[in-house]
């Protein structure tokens, strides 16, 4: 006889449980402490199963007969309602487990440290976590709703900054879709707030790119009264117009003074490739005198802190601002700016020469293997000639006659 709702109250607990059948496989089970559990007796293969619902009354018994009717579908398909009834509580246990920043984590250690990411973009990375972990960090991957991503970029955007927030949203996108591959996730919650965020003012490193202004600057250089091996860098960066990651980053291990050639390894390069620097005799000079210094193991340029330390990256444009130069009128990353323009102005360089000599990716990889090639000894040549250029606007000689865009 089917169960109902009067004999299922009635149903008292007893020295050892027992079963009370409804039909078609649904049945209660009393136990001896009176809970009434639900249960689907089911056969596959000629094995007979057993699917646990719940409890009565927290599942009433229309609900148990519903879930019996799905499960007999199932059956009746090929399927195993208790076998997928434990997949899906397993799945849960594992995402539950994975949250944001766990997979972040992952993300930063598997796609960006065991590429060969450089060490400045894996720094930004964390710093980007660091700034959405205390909204979303705790949160399983899964379940994070837009609104939910919007809130701490909302935040950043209230104190100005909205580069920052910009970038927080495209970390988390990359984050997001790595859980996505991973199967911890099953979309990209950030894409749903592109044009939420205000879009940031384009801005340019502040740069000197008229001659007379680059050479008060590099006299400036000359005469100032800090730290030896910032004063060295200083000297050294108009030269060679690395960035200022990879200048900073210099190890000695990684520097010719015979053969004249700085080989920065493509861990250390933003667009994660091998690129050679041509020494001038200039920049050997320098290099020589720090090494005499500070002999030739480590950094080139350390921390006055410590030996085993890099010069921090704010070191170089805190010297400008010491020697009275603003935010707005140089910067060390600048330096490149400068460089390529007066390269450029000059018309004595094939402008792919000077796009190498910048370590501007070329997204066609058989050409830009070809240009490396081909471009090495023009290079050679040109940072020579202007190392030349810029000894003789240190002491105040000719300029080049060109089209210069004013500071």
């Amino acid at each position: 006889m089917p169960l109902t709702d009067t004999r299922l109250r009635a149903l008292k607990p007893k020295d050892k449980p027992y079963k009370v059948t409804d039909e078609r496989g649904l049945y209660v089970e009393v136990t001896p402490t009176g809970s009434k559990l639900w249960r689907f007796r089911y056969r596959i293969g000629g094995a007979q199963k057993k699917l646990c619902i719940g409890s009565y009354p927290e599942i009433s018994l229309k609900q148990a007969r519903d879930v019996a009717y799905e499960a007999r579908r199932a059956v009746a398909s090929g399927g195993d309602p208790a076998f997928e009834k434990r997949k899906r509580k397993i799945r849960a246990e594992f995402l539950s487990a994975q949250t944001f920043e766990a997979v972040a984590r992952e993300y930063i250690e598997q796609m960006m440290v065991q590429n060969g990411r450089a060490d400045g973009t894996i720094v930004k990375a964390n710093y980007f976590l660091d700034k959405l972990a205390p909204a979303i960090g705790n949160r399983p991957i899964n379940e994070i709703e837009p609104f939910e991503v919007l809130a701490p970029l909302k935040r950043l955007e209230a104190t100005g900054k909205h580069e920052t927030a910009k970038k927080c949203r495209s970390f988390a996108g990359r984050v997001f879709r790595y859980g996505v591959a991973t199967t911890r996730c099953k979309s990209d919650p950030t894409s749903m707030l592109k044009g939420a965020l205000v879009t940031p003012r384009a801005t340019h490193y502040a740069a000197i790119l008229e001659p007379t202004e680059l050479g008060g600057l590099l006299r400036a250089i000359d005469d100032f009264t800090g730290y030896m091996v910032t004063k060295l860098a200083l000297q050294i960066a108009p030269h060679v117009f690395v960035r200022p990651g990879e200048l900073r980053h210099a190890e000695w291990h990684e520097i010719d003074l015979v053969d004249g050639v700085w080989k920065i390894p493509a861990g250390k390069m933003k667009a994660r490739r091998a690129h050679a620097v041509p020494l001038s005799k200039q920049v050997r000079g320098y290099l020589t005198d720090l090494a005499e210094m500070l002999g030739r193991e480590g950094y080139v340029f350390p921390s006055a802190r410590s030996s085993k330390r890099p010069m921090s990256e704010n070191t170089l444009n805190a010297a400008f601002r010491r020697m009275g130069y603003s935010k707005e009128e140089v910067t060390a990353h600048g330096l490149r700016a400068t460089a390529s323009t007066f390269l450029n102005e000059s018309g004595l360089w094939n402008p792919d020469a000077i796009e190498r000599a910048l370590a501007h990716g070329d997204t066609n990889v058989v050409r830009g293997i070809y240009h490396r090639g081909k471009h090495w000894d023009e290079r050679v040549r040109m940072a020579q000639w202007w190392s030349d250029y810029l000894d003789e606007l240190r002491t105040g000689g000719k300029v080049i006659m060109g089209k210069f865009a004013k500071g």
